[in-house]
């Protein structure tokens, strides 16, 4: 497994991700900025890191999407190539067309940092495969605009084909209610392209790898990516 973490001005994020990675892989990732025009030869993965890309001016990620190194990543992602997007990433996936969606203001105006369970929606993707469908899992929350949002004909779809990852929930997976801290639709934490190559969430997972920090729910996400 190749991997490569794009950065941003903005991202913060980028050192939790490569620490995950190079538990995960053995290997160091490849750390690509912004204005480069090209992906290292031989990348299989690349990642999207959290912060706030460009200050979050305009909208978030609206112009991280338009940076450079996006062409490649776009046909990076195209042509089967494995692309997450964690928090700005998110964003930033949205922004550039390769996810359906956007990302809102929280439904409280609020910018929420805090642990949060999510619900294993499909545990058939690279992703995923190290969980279990319906596993209840807990990692970490920083995010502003975090709130899921989509029109009713793309919802649909989204439910339909298997494409929601994961699903804010409490402890006891329960879904819905004070469980969903931003208010995003169906509660949403994570979606799917249709090829189920490209990946964002809002939460964490890189943050929860260590036992020292809270817990190692995250691990699975990168332990199945370099499987």
């Amino acid at each position: 497994m190749r991997a490569a973490v794009v950065v941003f001005p903005g991202s913060n994020r980028e050192g939790d991700v490569a620490r995950a990675l190079r538990q995960a892989t053995g290997e160091a990732p490849a750390m690509v900025w912004h204005a480069d025009s090209a992906l290292p030869p031989g990348t299989d993965l690349v990642v999207l890191p959290g912060g706030f890309s460009y200050g979050d001016y305009l909208r978030c990620g609206a112009i991280a999407a338009r940076a450079r190194i996006m062409d490649a990543l776009t046909a990076h992602a195209e042509r089967g190539g494995l692309t997450l997007g964690i928090c700005n990433g998110f964003q930033i996936l949205c922004e550039a067309g390769l996810l359906p969606g956007v990302l809102m203001r929280n439904a409280r105006r609020r910018f929420l940092c805090q642990m949060q369970h999510l619900q294993v929606e499909n545990a058939q993707t690279a992703f995923t495969r190290r969980y279990r469908p319906g596993q209840v899992i807990k990692v970490a929350i920083a995010h502003g605009e975090g709130n899921y949002t989509i029109d009713a004909a793309g919802l649909a779809a989204l439910e339909r084909d298997g494409r929601v990852a994961f699903r804010y929930c409490d402890a006891s997976g329960a879904v819905g209610g004070e469980a969903n801290p931003n208010g995003s639709l169906n509660a949403i934490a994570g979606v799917y392209n249709a090829r189920f190559n490209v990946l964002g969430l809002m939460p964490h997972p890189e943050n929860l790898i260590d036992p020292l920090v809270g817990g190692t729910d995250g691990r699975a996400m990168f332990e199945g990516l370099a499987a």
